[in-house]
């Protein structure tokens, strides 16, 4: 939100009611994708990836990531200049597969933003504690972790998502320069911290670069390096809120490509960058800490620097956060308006045009999750709804090329059957990769949506 999608900025064109407002451009959304994809996947979850699978070789899981998610990107890519609406895989589906898996992809992106804010907001929480702890400020044990972590509720947690969910639903010109502020502070201090860790690097550290196999599936070796990337892919999951904007591009069909794109472009360079350099400094099983990224500046013996990462990483899950719940609140929108909700979501603000009540039932579930959901349930099941997001777009380019190829296609994915192919065999090998607990997770809240798609969504949607 550099260029607020919810600010009636002064080219702005006024729109009739339960339509957003179109304010987008390029930048624009370039700042939506890095604000929503550096985040807890950098800041938090490398250190678990690098200490319990990949080793020194997670910049290869990265690298593996990001590759999946350039072929996905491109089938994203053209979907969105085709169909430029809010609502992301959501919309596509609908287009070309109907009603029943319109909900089921629906329902599955509802639990992929709301679960990622909620692990967002939790890392936030524990570097703002460890921040905290630096000046001698604790909060109570009680107040300080969810139940199971020894407290009562995660109070931090709690109120970052409220106060970001008071933000985006005033959708003020305050929101779109609160973010592109953030996001510029959180690259410089990316970095800040590559540059200064290069310069001190122990290329030791690297060896062996693959460790060898512990003996199970996932434990190091190239096992552990494809579990890596399946664990890292939550890192990527913000680029796909790009997408859910570009019902709010002044040009979506030139803007949308170039923003999902370029934004994913820059965010896998930086991952790599900071994988490397972040194995390079601290043996890689001393990692599995809440703030991979101050251990690595500590260890260095820079403890002044070490308190700006911590405010950096603070900046760069604000901004992961504050995109994950603007995403979130889009998709409500998009199922509204097409009846498998009640029409209050589908609402905008008549000043604003953001949808308040969407936006304001999000942050208020997102907030009890973070409130009361360790981190580590909250981040197993983010990766595996977004995969399966991800197949059903390469899918659906297949489908609509097949059914209504005459239909003006602004950008192409190019080699079409290869790329859209090769982008669901990834996403497939890198969900099997996942822990079997995972896929349960999965499977009992779609029939959680199951159950509500009978009981209301089937009766009042509007599609076929």
């Amino acid at each position: 939100m550099a260029e607020s999608a919810m600010t009636r900025g002064p080219d702005a064109v006024s729109e009739p009611d339960g339509i957003l407002l179109r304010t987008l451009t390029v930048p624009g959304l370039i700042a939506i994708g890095l604000g929503a994809t550096i985040g807890a996947g950098i800041f938090v979850l490398t250190g678990t990836a690098a200490a319990q699978y990949a080793g020194p070789a997670l910049s290869l899981s990265f690298v593996i990531g990001g590759i999946a998610c350039g072929l996905v990107g491109l089938c994203y890519a053209e979907l969105a200049a085709m169909i430029p609406e809010a609502g992301s895989t959501y919309t596509y589906t609908r287009e070309s597969l109907g009603r029943f898996p319109a909900w089921i992809i629906g329902w599955d992106l509802v639990l992929e933003f709301a679960v990622a804010a909620a692990t967002v907001a939790v890392g936030w929480s524990g570097y703002a504690q460890s921040l905290a702890a630096d000046f001698g400020l604790r909060l109570p044990p009680s107040l300080a972790g969810a139940p199971g972590e020894g407290g009562i509720v995660n109070l931090p947690a709690v109120a970052i998502v409220l106060l970001l969910t008071a933000l985006l639903t005033r959708a003020t010109r305050e929101a779109s320069l609160v973010n592109g502020l953030l996001v510029a502070c959180k690259i410089a201090i990316i970095l800040a911290f590559v540059g200064v860790g290069a310069v001190h690097l122990r290329p030791d550290l690297w060896h062996p670069f693959v460790p060898e196999n512990a003996g199970t599936f996932g434990a190091f070796g190239w096992s552990g390096v494809f579990r890596g990337a399946a664990v890292v892919f939550f890192a990527f999951v913000g680029f796909e809120t790009v997408a859910t904007a570009a019902g709010e591009c002044r040009a979506p069909q030139r803007d949308a490509p170039a923003g999902l794109i370029g934004s994913l472009l820059i965010t896998t360079v930086l991952y790599v960058a900071m994988a490397v350099v972040l194995t390079g400094l601290v043996p890689y099983r001393d990692l599995d800490v809440a703030d991979p990224v101050a251990k690595a500046v500590d260890a260095i013996g820079l403890s002044a620097f070490a308190t700006v990462i911590k405010i950096g990483a603070l900046i760069g899950l604000t901004t992961s956060a504050l995109t994950a719940l603007f995403g979130q609140g889009r998709i409500f929108f998009a199922m509204a308006r097409d009846g498998f909700l009640p029409k209050v979501f589908c609402q905008v603000h008549p000043v604003t045009r953001a949808p308040a009540a969407s936006q304001i039932v999000i942050g208020l579930f997102t907030a009890a999750l973070a409130g009361l959901v360790p981190i580590d349930i909250l981040g197993e099941i983010v990766s595996i709804g977004t995969l399966l997001a991800f197949c059903l777009v390469c899918a659906t380019v297949l489908i609509l090329r097949r059914r209504d190829p005459a239909r003006p296609r602004p950008f192409r994915v190019p080699a079409a059957p290869l790329v859209a192919g090769l982008g669901i065999l990834s996403c497939l090998v890198l969900m099997a990769s996942l822990p079997a607990d995972t896929w349960i997770r999965l499977a009992l809240w779609l029939a959680i949506g199951l159950a509500i798609y009978a009981g209301y969504g089937r009766r009042h949607a509007r599609i076929s």
